[in-house]
């Protein structure tokens, strides 16, 4: 309860009485850390009760309590370059945060637990990571148990990797001072190591301990990245890959689907330091693009094609003639009529969905050595849609007559018909597109919640529900992936910053027939420009 006043330009406060203006401002945040700190100990709530307020140790034996058991977050306002505030947090720092004593054991994948010995066996965990031009890859860690020496090893047991010390570091601003041992409890550092990477623990071999990892929260926003100078793709690449080593919360993707490089991020801001990180401390100039949706094509219709595969040309020629029968697949149908099926194959395909692959040949008009090429032909169209190029999902093809010439037909031949005849019949099946769908939660205050809600209307979005979350208002809704870009900018906006948003992939829906029409356009477009 006293009014600290810096000097302009940082440096020593005096300590001054609060003005009467803002009394009864302090007086009433005052008694509610009271009351915060009071519920987390039986004991204080008596003690509270009974004098109705805590003096300064008993707040203190409180707040030591309540952080070790992370139920109160302190936050501090300082300025280190003007060194304004810096002393009152080290000072709660040395007097009231628990020491590694005072908190509780450290939690295990599989939830066992790990104390904080200094006589156990060995294990630090890597928390984070810092690249330097000079140096290299700094690793900080944080000892759980035991001690670990300058030129001992520990094991990876998420690389299968022994790394070895060769350096200790104990970090202080930009002082590093090399010390020989740490121990339970320490916070250090060192270089070099081989393949650990944030998350990691290191142990001694032989004793398998993972101590469980932060929960890095997901993306919010997403972006395609290019390089304006050709050729510098994989020096971009590489880049990337160090500064997420250093903020895991940077999704890189090389989408083969959608032939972008993608980041995913927390919001724009995280973005723009990237394209910062990359100009002058990597020296790449790059733009960021609109991402591509990564829809999947889909059939609504059965549909039969024929294709003959036929080349001559000097020497030996290539034949091959397929008869094949494509259907919506869903899960228990029955077998095609009037097909004599020999032998099916059912494949769970990486992107979702199926393919079921049917081979209703008779008589050896296709011998069944061909019906690998054939259905090696069908997955490869499937990885790039006639519609938009993006992946195919849940057909099922039905191969049941065709023609093969005792010289010129081979693999090849086969492989080609049927990628020609998927082509033909998939056009002719009432071809559909599927989007992504994605949940998405918004939190923002009571006053804004209708210009959030219309908002989310303009861009096709599905409200599920809203419910009180503190004093704000959560709403959860399903909106589609292409109307999501830029999203926490425009969030940003409409809320002045008070508003926030998380995604999460939920499930493929058809698109509607008249913005069907506009992305194939679209594409086709695209696909005669490149």
């Amino acid at each position: 309860m006293t009014m600290y006043k810096f000097p302009e330009g940082g440096g020593k406060p005096t300590k001054e009485a609060i003005p009467d203006s803002e009394k009864d401002k302090a007086e009433q945040l005052h008694n509610e850390l009271v009351e915060a700190i009071a519920e987390n100990d039986e004991a204080l709530m008596e003690l509270f009760f009974e004098k109705g307020t805590l003096d300064e140790d008993e707040m203190r034996q409180g707040l030591k309590i309540a952080l070790a058991n992370h139920e109160i977050f302190p936050l501090f306002c300082v300025s280190a370059k003007h060194n304004m505030g810096t002393g009152r947090l080290m000072g709660f720092l040395n007097n009231v945060a628990p020491s590694t004593n005072d908190l509780p054991p450290a939690v295990l994948e599989g939830g066992e637990t790990l104390e904080c010995d200094t006589s156990g066996s060995p294990v630090i965990f890597i928390y984070k990571s810092m690249s330097e031009p000079n140096t290299g890859t700094i690793t900080l860690f944080k000892v759980y148990s035991g001690e670990v020496k300058t030129g001992g090893e520990l094991y990876n047991g998420k690389s299968s990797e022994n790394e070895r010390f060769n350096q200790l570091l104990v970090m202080n601003g930009k002082t590093r001072e090399s010390v020989d041992a740490l121990k339970a409890g320490d916070i250090g550092a060192t270089v070099k190591l081989k393949k650990t990477h944030v998350n990691d623990t290191l142990h001694v071999k032989g004793k398998d301990v993972a101590i469980e990892p932060i929960d890095f929260p997901k993306p919010t926003i997403r972006t395609a990245v290019e390089p304006l100078k050709k050729g510098e793709e994989e020096k971009l690449a590489t880049a990337l890959n160090h500064i997420k080593e250093e903020d895991p919360t940077l999704v890189i993707e090389h989408s083969f689907e959608l032939k972008q490089l993608l980041i995913h991020g927390q919001g724009e801001l995280q973005l723009n330091i990237v394209k910062w990180q990359l100009d002058h401390i990597y020296h790449i100039d790059i733009e960021y693009l609109e991402p591509k949706i990564p829809y999947r094509e889909t059939i609504n219709k059965s549909a039969k094609a024929i294709y003959k595969h036929k080349k001559q040309s000097g020497g030996a020629g290539q034949f091959a003639e397929i008869h094949i029968l494509m259907e919506p697949y869903y899960e228990g149908m029955p077998n095609p009529p009037d097909l004599n099926v020999r032998n099916t194959d059912t494949h769970d395909l990486d992107w979702g969905g199926r393919l079921e692959f049917m081979n209703c040949i008779v008589g050896g008009a296709i011998d069944t050595k061909f019906m690998s090429a054939i259905q090696k032909g069908i997955m490869e169209k499937m990885q790039e849609g006639p519609l938009t190029g993006c992946y195919v999902r849940d057909v099922r093809i039905s191969v049941y007559d065709g023609k093969m010439h005792p010289v010129d037909s081979n693999d090849m031949a086969f492989k080609t018909a049927s990628m020609m005849a998927f082509k033909e019949a998939f056009n002719n099946s009432d071809p559909k597109l599927l989007e992504p769908i994605y949940n998405v939660e918004v939190i923002c205050p009571d006053e804004i919640m209708g210009d959030i809600m219309s908002d989310l209307q303009t861009r096709r979005a599905v409200v599920l529900g809203m419910e009180a979350q503190g004093h704000n208002q959560k709403i959860k809704a399903k909106v589609p992936l292409d109307e999501l870009y830029k999203y926490s900018s425009t969030l940003r906006s409409l809320s002045q910053g008070r508003a926030k948003h998380t995604r999460e992939f939920a499930e493929y829906q058809l698109v509607p027939g008249n913005i069907q029409s506009d992305i194939i356009a679209k594409a086709k477009q695209e696909l005669q420009e490149a």
